[in-house]
């Protein structure tokens, strides 16, 4: 647990009215529902719990191997499996209503109209406290083009989703764009309130004895420390891009990663890989965010937040 000291150090933080005790959450697609790390830390210590993708209807996802294990990383090609909103808000809701922590659903579609539907469902969830919207998902009425990689189909997005939804929205920003200062930029204009990023990198591995690809839907989401520099790199740009709060996501398994993020500019942070790691990941990085403060003589932790010197 914490540790003890006679200093007063205050993590809370507030992105897009969302006040959180500390800026620490699990990255969406690595924390289950919330109930499944229950057993092995305590949720109400995090500053917000943030769901696997949620989608309109149920989704299987794609055929097994899918995943694999990288050198400082992972890959990933779950295909966003998962029960579906009205699963959700039936079976998954009554334990997360019982946390003392904010509640962040994550969600997708494959067209403009999924997208409007499920914010709508979600919107009439008094006790969600935002919503983070995907926009990695191809378009299947636009020929398959990638939501995220496209600042008019991106700004599509946003825009159909805010005029479904009351709660604080974040957009979850993805790395394989040229410049994703551009799809910040078309995001922040069409209403979000805040960003995240970055999603995954799309990456390849392949067995050489077997000559075959290790997952098979042959690509996959390259997470864990290999994505970290290039993901502050672009938490860095993203903050002088747009207004809007940044929240940082990319390899952080400790304080240290977390402060990177948070010095350059970041105002919370989601940790992913490390929680298939080690489950009580986000409970060490909290700690060690408080020790760090104590160590500085920094009462309140927003004082190093975009505090880097260039």
């Amino acid at each position: 647990m914490s540790q003890q000291s006679t200093a007063k150090v205050s993590l809370a933080v507030e992105i897009a009215g969302l006040r959180m005790k500390n800026p620490v959450m699990p990255a969406s697609g690595t924390f289950g529902y919330g109930e499944e790390f229950a057993p092995y830390l305590d949720l109400n210590r995090l500053g917000a719990i943030v769901t696997k993708g949620l989608s309109l209807r149920p989704k299987a996802g794609n055929p097994t191997p899918r995943i694999c294990e990288t050198v400082s990383g992972m890959l990933n090609a779950i295909g966003l499996q998962n029960v579906g909103v009205d699963a959700f808000i039936e079976h998954k809701m009554p334990f997360l209503r019982e946390i003392n922590t904010p509640v962040i659903a994550n969600f997708f579609g494959n067209t403009l109209e999924e997208y409007g539907e499920v914010a709508r469902r979600l919107n009439e969830i008094p006790e969600l406290a935002a919503v983070e919207l995907n926009i990695s998902c191809p378009n299947v009425k636009q020929g398959g083009i990638v939501f995220g990689t496209d600042p008019q189909a991106a700004h599509q997005a946003v825009d159909v989703v805010r005029k479904n939804l009351d709660k604080p929205l974040i957009v979850k920003l993805t790395p394989n764009v040229t410049d994703i200062t551009v799809i910040a930029r078309a995001v922040a204009d069409a209403g979000a309130d805040a960003v995240s990023c970055i999603n995954t990198l799309t990456g390849m591995s392949i067995d050489v004895r077997r000559r075959k690809p290790k997952i098979a839907n042959r690509t996959g989401g390259l997470s864990g420390p290999a994505i970290r520099p290039v993901a502050v790199r672009m938490v860095y740009q993203v903050v002088q891009a747009v207004a809007i709060p940044v929240i940082g996501v990319g390899g952080i398994s400790s304080a240290e990663d977390a402060l990177e993020f948070l010095i350059a500019g970041a105002q919370a942070v989601q940790v992913g890989t490390a929680n298939f790691v080690d489950p009580d990941a986000m409970q060490q990085v909290i700690d060690g965010l408080e020790r760090f403060c104590i160590e500085e003589g920094i009462a309140d932790i927003r004082e190093l937040i975009g505090s880097l010197e260039v």
